[in-house]
């Protein structure tokens, strides 16, 4: 596969040491940077697919009035945390 290159990134002095502060061994600042924009998109990849399934649920909770309403939700809630407190 033919490779591409990124823009030049300009940082803060500060920021570059920090980074290179934290470079295993033979590890290049460029390969470190390339890690973390791999993980940077992967993890904007699971948190918009996290979005979407949430937003999937709610649709078929209306469809299919199948849902708790918050208020009973926290009421329960409330109750076993007053219960764990008591049983101590």
């Amino acid at each position: 596969m033919k490779t591409a290159t990124m823009p030049p990134l300009r940082v803060d002095p500060e920021l570059r040491q920090a980074a290179e502060a934290e470079l295993h061994e033979n590890e290049s600042l460029s390969a470190f940077m390339e890690a973390a924009l791999r993980e940077s998109v992967a993890r904007r990849r699971l948190q918009r697919e996290f979005v979407a399934r949430g937003l999937d649920a709610r649709e078929r909770a209306r469809r299919d009035n199948d849902w708790i309403d918050a208020d009973e939700v926290h009421a329960e809630l409330q109750g076993m945390l007053e219960a764990a407190r008591h049983a101590q």
